[in-house]
């Protein structure tokens, strides 16, 4: 037989025409192509022959597409099923098909044979009808069965028992299986947050993430949030996944409407009966009843966990006492100054533990005052053998009780202690060159030599730059700690940076005869960074290594490739650093002791400033140093890609 589709002229003459009469009462090619039903003849080697056109739009296939291809490929008719249909002459079974487009369609398949005039079996033909209606009924049926007997189910673990916060996710898991979703989530839309209270996923799908698919709908879900709202196909691009439904629906408890239950369906794109809608949301409102109350007694205790977190996270010293100075609550996080143990505290006396002029400033003893009244303060007050500056205030809670707040203020007063000394420093600096200049100015006035005008003109020239200088250095720190300052990050050439920075410094380090050396690497390093920003960042540590190198010495520039970072190390042979000195030698309007005492001028905020840079580029700075030795500051920076140049 040859495997093409055979016409209908052929394929009539090789019937049985006692079975199938092509002129008589029946017109079998009518038939054939008129039945509202897909129609397949397959010859005995099991290979398409013949296919009417409801089959062809079935399978999505053109005529030439299916001529003489393999039964068992296209339709799926494997060997058990091709044995089933030639050992009975009509068979009626379900089956599944693969369409063109690779979509799965559920159909029920009627196979008989069809015999040539001898009785010798010729074809087989199959009468596939889609039921993919049918079953998703069936499903949806079952689904609605399945949700009815949960609400029972439902009902007794919540209201039984006592532990409805541990139960939520049993509850969800049986509801899910009972509807047929892979999820099952309670959740709330406050002020279009998304806070998810309880949740349940079928293990077979554990990345599903039910916060990402829910987050894009919280402005409808928060407008509307007692209407039940359903996404029937949710983006890819939102759910990571295709084919994935939503449906939302509205828990009520006594006073109104709180949160939502939200179901997630894959096979069926929520494909659900109107019942369903009604069944489950009998069951949310039977949740919203049960977690009501768990809501309200998890606030209270959430209320009572949030004040004692505070108190707990205060860096202050807590204490509660009475007018005599009795302790009855002690708090205080372990790094305070004045930590002890709150048990072996409470129940002791003020006086005990502190000066007794401290705690009679706090709880002066008046004839006949048992009440508290005012709040008082002692302000910048020591204990001994405790280390650091403290102020205490005490404040009435009631008549018979008072809070009493300590506060380590050490570094406050360091702070103050530091600007006072930044002012008188800043007025000292910015006096000394403007009298310098005012005087140059008058000696320009008066009759003088060229030679003594242009040292005149110099020397006015070097104050006002020092001026300047000083000045752009109290600007950036300000929009450093303002945080205006802005870096752009791109790709640069740090091998650049590093070149017109040490311009920058030459002149000074000329005059002081203090040699540069620095060996630009033969490979270009792309780094992420800011032009101006790194210049100010190296500009001012070449500075202050020349500032602090005895003359005759040298500063040494190097320049390390790492696999994803650059180091850049600036070596000088000066004064060094005190050891007690490093951890604060990036704060800003700090100086080192011997600095002063070796009157090197300078800000205290250079370095400040460049560690805040770096920061901003995501960089790092360390130092080595030892005084009287020298000192070695550090830079890394991110290698940037060489593509992206």
């Amino acid at each position: 037989m040859d495997e093409k589709l055979i016409s209908f002229k052929d394929l009539s003459a090789n019937l049985n025409k006692s079975d199938f009469p092509i002129n008589g009462k029946l017109d079998y090619r009518a038939l054939f192509e008129q039945t509202g039903d897909s129609v397949f003849i397959i010859n005995p080697a099991f290979k398409i022959v013949a296919i009417n056109p409801q089959a062809v739009k079935l399978l999505g296939y053109s005529n030439d597409e299916l001529s003489g291809k393999s039964a068992e490929t296209y339709l799926g008719l494997e060997s058990s099923v091709r044995e089933t249909i030639v050992e009975k002459r009509l068979n009626v079974f379900e089956h599944s098909i693969r369409r063109k487009d690779g979509s799965i369609l559920p159909v029920e398949l009627s196979s008989s044979l069809v015999y040539d005039s001898n009785g010798k079996p010729a074809y087989i033909q199959l009468i596939a009808r889609d039921i993919a209606g049918r079953k998703q009924n069936e499903r949806m049926l079952k689904r609605n069965m399945r949700a009815q007997s949960i609400i029972g189910e439902v009902t007794a673990v919540l209201f039984r028992s006592s532990n409805i916060e541990g139960r939520m996710p049993e509850v969800l898991e049986s509801l899910g299986y009972a509807v047929g979703v892979f999820s099952a989530v309670i959740f709330e839309t406050r002020n279009s947050t998304l806070r998810i209270r309880h949740k349940w996923v079928d293990p077979t799908v554990p990345e599903f993430d039910a916060e990402a698919v829910i987050e894009p709908f919280l402005d409808s879900l928060s407008k509307f949030p007692d209407r039940v709202f359903s996404v029937p196909d949710v983006p890819e691009k939102i759910s990571n996944s295709p084919k994935i439904s939503m449906l939302a629906i509205p828990i009520q408890g006594v006073l109104g409407s709180w949160g939502f239950l939200g179901l997630f369906d894959k096979e069926d794109r929520l494909s659900w009966l109107p019942t369903s809608f009604d069944i489950v949301q009998t069951t949310a409102n039977l949740l919203g009843a049960a977690i009501e109350r768990m809501h309200y007694e998890e606030t209270l205790r959430l209320s009572e966990r949030r004040n004692r977190i505070i108190v707990d996270a205060l860096p202050d010293l807590l204490i509660r006492v009475d007018r005599s100075g009795r302790i009855f609550d002690y708090n205080a996080i372990p790094a305070h100054p004045l930590y002890l143990d709150a048990a072996n505290v409470i129940g002791r006396n003020l006086y005990e533990l502190w000066n007794k002029d401290v705690v009679e400033k706090l709880l002066p003893q008046f004839p006949n005052e048992t009440l508290f009244a005012l709040p008082r303060a002692v302000e910048n007050f020591k204990l001994p053998d405790k280390e650091g500056i403290f102020e205490a205030r005490l404040f009435p809670i009631s008549k018979l009780e008072a809070l009493i707040i300590v506060r380590d203020i050490t570094e406050q007063v360091r702070l103050n202690q530091m600007k006072s000394d930044f002012i008188n420093w800043a007025s000292h600096e910015l006096r000394t060159p403007l009298t310098s200049a005012i005087l140059m100015a008058e000696l320009l006035r008066q009759d003088c030599t060229p030679e003594e005008a242009d040292e005149y003109l110099t020397t006015l020239s070097s104050e006002l730059n020092r001026q300047k200088n000083l000045i752009n250095e109290l600007l950036m720190a300000g929009r450093l700690e303002n945080g205006a300052l802005r870096v752009e990050v791109s790709a640069i050439d740090l091998n650049s940076v590093l070149k017109d920075a040490l311009l920058s410094v030459k002149p000074i380090a000329k005059k002081r005869k203090i040699a540069l050396s620095f060996a630009p690497p033969e490979e270009r390093n792309l780094v992420l960074g800011d032009v101006g920003a790194l210049q100010q960042v190296f500009i001012n540590l070449f500075s202050n290594a020349v500032k602090f190198s005895p003359e005759n010495s040298e500063v040494s520039v190097r320049v390390e490739r790492l696999e994803r970072e650059v180091r850049i190390s600036i070596q000088d042979s000066g004064i060094g650093i005190p050891a007690d000195a490093v951890p604060h030698l990036f704060e800003r309007f700090y100086r080192a002791r011997n600095v002063k005492a070796a009157e090197i001028p300078g800000s205290g905020i250079g370095l400040f400033i460049v560690k805040s840079i770096l920061e901003e580029l995501h960089g790092h700075i360390h130092v080595d140093t030892e005084v009287d030795k020298g000192t070695k500051f550090t830079v890394t920076l991110n290698l940037a890609d060489e593509n992206s140049a």
